[in-house]
């Protein structure tokens, strides 16, 4: 959780800037649209980078071990991210500085890429198959924990006049990743593999190319994971991400209470992830993640037009509602892409099936919604466009009922993986 916590707080750093700053320091040259769109098109080169990442430390992850490709990625994300914090901007060194934090996205995206899957399987292979959700759960904080410092590095900074924050104030929380990323590796310096993984490799039945055995084996897993995965960053950057622009630019929210009502929400994600996992261990993942997008293919219209109101109060409650719908998802979702991959390619499965989804629901979303909100001047085709990727992975998910009984049958018929002795 605490390692997770830190990679998604430089993660989502840049989304923050990207929606406030990056787009006048890094686009002058644009029209303020042109240029929010650019600064987003950057964002979401981290999405194009993540599921390479998701591929080759997740082979090698499959090879080697959970632990190892998680001190890997801290290093990569947490080092990216200081870097960013001391880029030049294009009015120091012109067109290079673009390039230069294009290039840096794509390593901090690259390391993103293999910490998920990696943080899962270290939670739920100690657990018991009864257990899986509430342990992948702590791994799960990660993301809103992530969004919670992020917003408060930059609320912190909120406050400086709007000279100040453009000239340096925007520099401080990517500047602070490096104490933070002293602290994720002390952490993850002393974990332990997984049993399951362990008794795997003892047992000389780890693969040898586990990509390509995912690939021969589970494809069709392997896609409908991938559009199950999809809705969870399609609620959250609309929120954490595109709020931004759209509330302070369309709406006229000022930007500090803007990023106090995420806050407030970032709490409520966090409990209903726990009441999620308890759900999912009790009653099924699969079961409560399909309840989860359902929720999210129903809110995004009514998010907007609560938000269109003006009223902090309203729109708080949007928010609220949006981190329900999104803790709902990612509390079922580390037990249930746990149980639909087999250990030989586990890392690789989970790890390439939620960055695929993350890259169509959150890469490309703050984008389209900045695109169609200039077309056609409205929330209804962005909230339309959300739920139409909510739906899908509805859809997926109810399809991976028949292989995810499949693989529970392995499962139950396999020696136990249990951390204490059998009764």
């Amino acid at each position: 959780m605490i390692g997770t916590s830190i990679e998604w707080y430089d993660y989502y750093i840049f989304g923050t800037a990207a929606a406030l700053v990056f787009g006048s320091l890094f686009y002058p040259d644009f029209s303020p649209v042109a240029g929010t769109i650019a600064a987003f098109g950057t964002f979401a080169v981290g999405f194009i980078a993540r599921p390479l990442g998701a591929a080759i430390i997740g082979h090698f992850g499959d090879r080697i071990g959970r632990k190892s490709m998680l001190v890997l990625t801290l290093l990569l994300t947490g080092g990216s991210t200081f870097l960013i914090g001391v880029l030049p901007t294009y009015a120091a060194i012109g067109i290079a500085a673009p390039l230069l934090l294009l290039v840096l996205r794509l390593v901090q995206g690259f390391g993103v890429g293999g910490e998920w899957g990696g943080a899962i399987l270290i939670a739920t292979e100690h657990a018991s198959p009864r257990r899986r959700a509430i342990y992948g759960s702590f791994a799960q904080f990660g993301v809103p924990i992530g969004v919670l410092a992020s917003n408060l590095a930059f609320l912190a900074v909120s406050g400086m006049s709007d000279e100040n924050f453009i000239a340096y104030g925007w520099r401080i929380p990517f500047l602070i990743s490096l104490l933070l990323v002293i602290v994720g590796f002390l952490v993850r310096s002393r974990l332990a593999d997984a049993p399951e993984f362990q008794k795997a490799k003892q047992g000389n039945t780890v693969s040898k190319v586990p990509a390509a055995e995912l690939f021969r084996r589970r494809p069709r897993t392997l896609v409908l994971a991938s559009l199950a995965a999809i809705a969870p960053p399609a609620v959250g950057y609309t929120v954490i991400v595109y709020m931004l622009t759209y509330g302070t630019t369309v709406v006229g929210f000022e930007r500090s209470i803007l990023l106090t009502l995420i806050l407030v929400s970032t709490a409520v994600w966090m409990g209903t992830i726990v009441v999620s996992a308890v759900a999912s261990d009790r009653f099924g993942s699969k079961k409560v993640y399909a309840l989860g997008t359902l929720t999210a293919v129903l809110w995004p219209i009514p998010m907007f037009g609560l938000v269109n109101t003006g009223a902090t109060g309203l729109a708080l409650f949007a928010f609220i509602v949006a981190a329900i719908v999104q803790g709902i998802m990612a509390g079922a979702q580390g037990g249930l892409f746990t149980e639909i991959f087999d250990v030989s390619f586990r890392y690789s499965g989970i790890s390439i099936a939620y960055q695929l989804g993350g890259m169509i629901g959150g890469a490309v979303t703050p984008i389209v919604a900045t695109a169609l909100f200039g077309a056609y001047g409205s929330s209804l085709p962005i909230a339309c466009y959300v739920m139409g990727l909510s739906l899908v992975s509805l859809l997926a998910v109810l399809g991976l009922r028949q292989n995810g009984a499949a693989v529970r049958a392995e499962q139950a018929n396999a020696p136990t993986t249990e951390t204490e002795p059998a009764a």
